[in-house]
């Protein structure tokens, strides 16, 4: 029997038939990427029911020098959770690992697994008048683990914070198998180096999320939505000052979409309709929210935030939602933006941030620039102002070769792009991480001394390099 071999039959007797597999049916669906970019083989999927198995799990792994490859709900966006195509690693699926260990509605606090799918947790959350404020497109498919291994943001982040912030408590295996386990959230603990933040972002590279304690906060009571034609990205930066100063903490979203965006939404989605009567160049989405004590003031709240918007010339034209069923309807426009896109062809996606008051300047540079050195292209700028972080895409030329494009001139608009966003003080990933996608840009134009602590940190927990080889570092 081969090493590889005796690797399988004792992680095999390990987990059971219901924790193991090297049917190659059962490896199939999880060895693409969500974007269809990246595809690998794997040894086989191992499917743990719990921390110690995982525990023993990797101790197996660091005793034959397999490599792990862990994955929550594969929905990631830069290949970060994909094997390579050596077929030698293991893929560590957590998705049976999907309990709720505590909750504690009354301190705004729930302890739960990696594997658990975030729409569950808000549906827990709701259930006891709670919520979790961080939402994303995927979040039928997107896990606690995966959330937290990518640092993932969302349309909340402008009030609450990316996983960083809400993230109380961690526990994890690390490359030798031993767990790491701070779930106890502690006001104030100064015994050296805050660990958990080490390992929320690293993708999986420091160690493997098995569990969280996660903060909550109370239900929305009710919201409004505002919807803004504006001239220019610009003015849409002075509408936000403007709508912080004048609500406050209930400020929960801020989105910004170009009128380009706006045409594509209306022509791909049956039955959208404008929010505005006339065109206009950018369009924002404002959310602002309100607990029970602020409900019933929100709606007078939001007419004059409108009042003096219009007094102090900040828009071309707005209007308020009347209904929740209207207020969903703004957000699907904002949310079709990326399906819109790609029913219009091949583009090539980034995302990056750079200091929110150097937003408006860098998109209205980046833009002309990008669309004269590559003819027939066109570039759109849309997402997250509230916090310095858009998806800057660009679309192909019609008619070209969709995965010849993909090779070629993508592959060399981004590095463009992402020289750019360095150049302006900016980051080359705001909220999706680096994976294999981003690892060479990285690598070409990250700050040596951060890649090179990186590297240490890398050596001294992972010194075999076993834990998602070829991703982040």
């Amino acid at each position: 029997m081969t090493k590889t071999e005796t690797f399988v039959a004792q992680a095999a007797k390990l987990l059971g038939p219901k924790g193991f597999s090297s049917d190659p049916s059962d490896l199939s669906p999880w060895l693409t990427d969500w974007r269809g970019r990246f595809t690998g083989r794997a040894l086989a999927l191992a499917s743990p029911a719990s921390t110690q198995e995982v525990s023993d799990l990797i101790k197996l792994c660091a005793a034959h020098g397999v490599a792990v490859v862990p994955q929550g709900g594969n929905s990631g966006m830069v290949g970060g959770a994909t094997p390579d195509a050596s077929g030698t690693s293991l893929l560590l699926s957590l998705r049976r690992m999907n309990a709720v260990r505590e909750f504690d509605p009354e301190n705004l606090k729930i302890t739960c697994e990696a594997g658990l799918i975030l729409q569950t947790l808000h549906e827990t959350a709701a259930a006891h008048g709670l919520r979790f404020p961080l939402t994303l497109g995927g979040k039928g498919s997107a896990t606690v683990g995966g959330l937290i291994s990518t640092n993932a943001g969302g349309n909340q982040v402008l009030r609450h914070g990316s996983m960083r912030a809400l993230v109380l408590g961690l526990e994890a295996v690390l490359a030798d198998g031993s767990v790491f386990s701070m779930l106890t959230p502690l006001k104030k603990d100064n015994r050296g180096f805050d660990l958990k933040q080490l390992l929320i972002g690293s993708e999986g590279t420091l160690g493997i999320v098995t569990a969280a304690t996660l903060k909550l906060v109370p239900a929305i009571a009710d919201r409004a939505v505002i919807w803004a034609g504006l001239p220019s990205l610009k003015a849409a930066r002075a509408l936000l000052l403007h709508c912080e100063a004048q609500t406050g903490q209930q400020l929960e979203g801020f989105e910004v979409i170009p009128h380009s965006s706006l045409q594509s939404v209306l022509a791909y989605l049956p039955g959208a309709r404008p929010p505005l009567g006339e065109d206009h160049a950018w369009h924002a989405v404002i959310e602002v929210v309100a607990d029970k004590s602020q409900a019933p003031a929100l709606r007078d709240l939001c007419e004059a935030v409108l009042e003096a918007v219009f007094e102090n010339d900040l828009v071309e034209d707005a209007t308020l939602s009347a209904s929740e069923a209207q207020a969903n309807a703004m957000w699907l426009i904002r949310e079709s933006i990326a399906p819109a896109e790609r029913a219009q062809g091949a583009a090539v996606q980034h995302d990056i941030s750079v200091a929110v008051e150097k937003m408006p300047e860098f998109v209205d540079s980046i833009v002309p620039i990008i669309e004269a050195e590559w003819p027939g292209t066109r570039a759109i700028a849309f997402g997250h102002l509230g916090d310095g972080n858009v998806h800057f895409h660009v679309l192909a030329p019609k008619g070209v070769d969709e995965n010849a494009w993909q090779d070629g001139d993508a592959k060399a608009i981004s590095s463009q792009v992402y020289d750019m966003v360095v150049a302006w003080g900016g980051s080359i990933s705001a909220e999706h991480g680096i994976g294999q996608h981003k690892r060479d840009d990285l690598r070409r134009l990250g700050d040596p001394v951060s890649l090179a602590m990186m590297a240490q940190v890398k050596q001294a927990l992972d010194p075999a390099g076993l834990l998602n080889p070829g991703k982040l570092i």
